[in-house]
């Protein structure tokens, strides 16, 4: 579920934090991870610097569980460096991500319980973004909001698309 653009993306923000980068240039390189995920493609590039402004670096080891299912909802992760699965339930396969892989997303917005597990394959370096910030900036910002719904309309609409046809 990766575009390259995000992949590129991702890999630049990686590189940043890995390296210790802070600042304008971490800062900057987030706000290019966030441009390229399909919930924030309505925000403004004002909105995305100060959504990227909330965002913090966080580092799994490899075997560590990122989320588990269940648990509430209470951020959002794009994946920079390393690899990860989804641990689905009793009988699916795992989904192996990359870097440019995101999750999290609707828990940004609903905070309701995780619905899948995620474990670090490797290390990983992740941008994270805490609920709770983004809901204060969200109410702050009516403008967010609505590029929010248009952009949950958009993907409303892609789906629906590709159940009719």
């Amino acid at each position: 579920m990766t575009n390259a653009g995000l992949v590129q993306a991702a890999k630049a923000a990686g590189v940043a934090a890995n390296s210790g980068q802070r600042g304008r240039i971490a800062a900057r390189a987030w706000v290019q991870v966030l441009a390229e995920i399909p919930l924030f493609a309505e925000v403004s590039d004002r909105h995305l610097r100060k959504i990227a402004a909330l965002g913090s670096i966080v580092r799994f080891d490899a075997g560590s569980t990122v989320m588990q299912a269940g648990q509430a909802g209470d951020a959002f992760y794009v994946l920079l460096d390393g690899k990860a699965s989804v641990v689905r339930r009793r009988g699916l396969a795992t989904v192996p991500m990359r870097t440019g892989a995101y999750f999290g997303e609707m828990a940004l917005i609903d905070g309701r319980p995780r619905t899948a597990t995620i474990v670090a394959d490797t290390e990983m370096t992740c941008l994270r973004l805490g609920r709770a910030a983004f809901l204060k900036l969200v109410r702050a910002e009516p403008s967010v909001s609505l590029a929010l719904l248009n952009a949950l309309a958009g993907r409303i609409r892609d789906l629906e698309d590709a159940a009719t046809a």
